[in-house]
């Protein structure tokens, strides 16, 4: 029987070095010079970023995984494989507020380059020397599976007790019911003294019972909000609620 803990506070608050360059790229993004100002409190359990495209809740997301030791393209900490640089260099000037416990396993999933990790986990299983990494991915490669199925074998298989995730818009490969799945898990997850920062427009997820929501304004604002102020619950219901309206005024646009 699984030993419940309650939810994995690891990492308690992210702020940028006092001695950063600050005058370049992405410290021109509104969301990050609120990090400068502000610095950024993570929840126990499950903190939430939302916010329209461009708002820089990946940039974060990607910046706080670098700063843990992570992988830019994704996968874990022992993930050293590069095929495009893209991140930014926001990691490297980051500074992390640690609790006394360490996480015993942790994961980046970038849903951007996760195919690229299939093909790094592909390529380290062919070393004979090594324990294969299938079993941890549900014993099939993810290139054998849809994006939304290996998405939810690494959550299921690969995801455990004690660890630090960061997840970048998790939801872009899932269904509906893929997404729930994955809510059922993470509760599951947090309950084991897990850890995760989502970067997410999904309402499903947002749903997760005692999750904290930063929402990242058009201003760059970072401020915590309700699921039922969160942007995307929001923009979701309204539009559900009177589709027709909607499409009235995006067409006539």
């Amino acid at each position: 029987m699984r030993r419940r803990r309650g939810p994995g506070h690891f990492v308690r608050q992210v702020r940028v070095e006092p001695l950063a360059d600050t005058g370049r790229y992405p410290f021109t993004l509104p969301a990050v010079r609120d990090l400068v100002a502000n610095g950024l409190e993570l929840a126990p359990g499950v903190t939430f970023l939302v916010g329209e495209n461009g708002s820089g809740k990946s940039t974060l997301t990607e910046a706080m995984a670098v700063a843990c030791g992570f992988n830019p393209e994704g996968g874990s900490q022992n993930f050293r494989f590069a095929t495009r640089a893209s991140e930014s260099s926001l990691g490297d000037d980051l500074v992390l507020s640690w609790s006394g416990r360490k996480p015993r396993t942790g994961y980046f999933l970038r849903a951007e380059s996760y195919y690229n990790v299939a093909t790094e986990i592909e390529r380290l299983d062919e070393d004979p020397y090594s324990p294969s990494l299938l079993p941890s991915y549900g014993g099939i490669s993810p290139h054998e599976r849809s994006h939304g199925e290996s998405f939810l074998d690494l959550v299921s298989h690969r995801f455990g007790a004690d660890g630090l995730y960061f997840l970048d818009e998790p939801e872009a490969a899932l269904s509906v019911r893929g997404c729930l799945a994955v809510l059922v898990r993470l509760a599951d997850l947090v309950e084991q003294g897990c850890q995760f920062v989502v970067a997410t427009h999904s309402p499903i997820l947002l749903a997760l019972p005692g999750a904290a929501i930063l929402e990242i304004a058009d201003d760059g604002a970072i401020t915590r909000t309700t699921y039922d102020g969160a942007l995307p619950v929001r923009l979701t219901r309204d539009f559900l609620a009177k589709p027709e309206v909607y499409l009235r005024h995006l067409f006539e646009e």
